[in-house]
């Protein structure tokens, strides 16, 4: 049984709401705030180059959209206004996200705190 992969229809950005709004074939949409596709970039940056290398990126909390650009067919690339651009988000992780959207902030609200850090620039 092959799984079919998610397929986007739509994909909109609220650039004053600081928004990625993104509606998929099989009717799932989901409302991606800036902030977490910004601490979440699948980029090296981000995610490091290996297992368990992953960076708290904090202060983001005003981040928005300078705009995004298509890769191939299977992704975008997230050009945020804090010179942010290396992430390119597939369509799997863009659905993992807005799939797992309370559980990913809960945590990085409670890695924040942790580390003493916080949301704001």
């Amino acid at each position: 049984m092959t799984e079919t992969k998610p397929w986007p229809i739509e994909i909109r950005i609220k650039t004053a709401e600081k928004i990625l709004e993104i509606d998929f074939q099989d009717g799932h949409s989901f409302s991606l705030p800036a902030e977490l596709l910004r601490v979440e970039s699948p980029s090296a940056e981000v995610q490091g180059h290996g297992k368990d290398q992953k960076k708290l990126i904090s202060g983001r909390k005003h981040v928005g959209f300078l705009g995004t650009d298509p890769v191939g067919h299977y992704a975008i690339r997230i050009r945020f206004d804090d010179t942010h651009e290396s992430g390119i988000y597939t369509w799997e992780y863009l659905r993992h996200l807005g799939e797992k959207q309370s559980e990913i902030w809960h945590n990085y609200i409670n890695a924040l705190a942790q580390a003493g850090l916080s949301r704001d620039p």
